[in-house]
């Protein structure tokens, strides 16, 4: 039943952790985790060097007559990198006003002159084999700095036992920066893949940016009610822009699930609108797992001028 699951995942800040006792009561009170152990994974080679990057990823909203393949070849991408880039977004029903993440701009990242690329830990990395014989990869990228960092990415590339390269993607987080002082994992999904491939990691660019402009939201009441099964959680919480902030033209959410031993088993993002400054939106979604049971959940905001 467990892979069953599997295609109910994904989109996917203070960081809030939260987990609740698995429990029918509708006036549940939240509780305070610790943040899940870094972990290393066997079998995994990571690269420490951090190139200056060439390219920068950037959302794109959906018009009225695109298609998925069309919009691979305008922004010269592969269909499998697109797909892997917006694993919740069906290429055959695709909304007006759905916004895909582009992996891949034509245009060189024009700030890198003045923001300082930084090598950014990658403190583990975990793949789950999915449904339908394919892998989804994470590698949990930790921010160590006082600034946020942005234009987050690294190369994901499957070994097999005599370490040739079967596959390789870039692999992005579910929103555009990572906040100081927390982590959220990029992500791939390798189609046709088999599980007991190894795995190479290579941090292809992070910048550290201390954007003042960038409006300041945090969350509050974060609830984690993870299932009977351990398999999902449904999450909610607020989304507070302090009075001081700039007004945010959306929120993101970001809520990483983790097993009992520190492992990331899920993402999901939450999209929310335009929130004015002492303003606040709520949210509630469901986070399920690729894998082992949910043991705690960690939730990560972006607010976007």
């Amino acid at each position: 039943m467990r892979n069953l699951i599997l295609t109910c995942v994904f989109l996917l800040t203070a960081c809030a952790p939260a987990s609740i006792p698995n429990t029918s009561n509708n006036s549940i009170e939240p509780y305070l985790t610790v943040t899940p152990s870094l972990t290393s994974t066997p079998n995994v080679l990571v690269i420490a060097e951090t190139p200056l990057p060439t390219a920068t990823p950037f959302i794109y909203t959906i018009q009225s007559g695109d298609t998925f393949s069309e919009l691979a070849e305008q922004f010269k991408i592969s269909q499998d990198a697109l797909r892997a880039a917006n694993p919740d977004v069906s290429p055959n029903s695709m909304s007006v006003g759905t916004t895909l993440l582009i992996p891949d701009s034509s245009q060189p990242l024009s700030t890198a002159s003045t923001l300082t690329p930084v090598p950014a830990p990658v403190t583990q990395t975990v793949c789950h084999p999915s449904a339908d014989s394919g892998l989804w990869c994470f590698a949990l990228i930790h921010n160590d700095t006082s600034d946020v960092l942005e234009y987050v990415s690294a190369q994901i590339t499957l070994l097999d036992e005599n370490n040739n390269a079967l596959a390789s993607q870039t692999a992005f987080p579910p929103l555009d920066i990572i906040p100081a002082n927390s982590s959220l994992p990029v992500y791939v999904f390798f189609p046709n893949t088999s599980a007991s491939a190894n795995t190479q990691i290579q941090l292809l660019s992070a910048i550290q940016s201390n954007n003042s402009q960038r409006p300041s939201a945090s969350l509050h009441n974060t609830i984690a009610q993870i299932n009977w099964n351990g398999l999902s959680a449904h999450l909610s919480g607020q989304v507070i822009l302090p009075a001081e902030s700039t007004a945010a033209t959306q929120v993101w959410v970001a809520a990483v699930a983790y097993d009992k031993d520190g492992q990331v088993v899920g993402l999901k993002r939450w999209e929310g609108g335009a929130i004015q400054p002492g303003g606040n939106i709520s949210f509630s979604f469901l986070v399920s797992s690729l894998g082992p049971e949910i043991d705690s959940v960690e939730f990560v905001v972006e607010a976007r001028p």
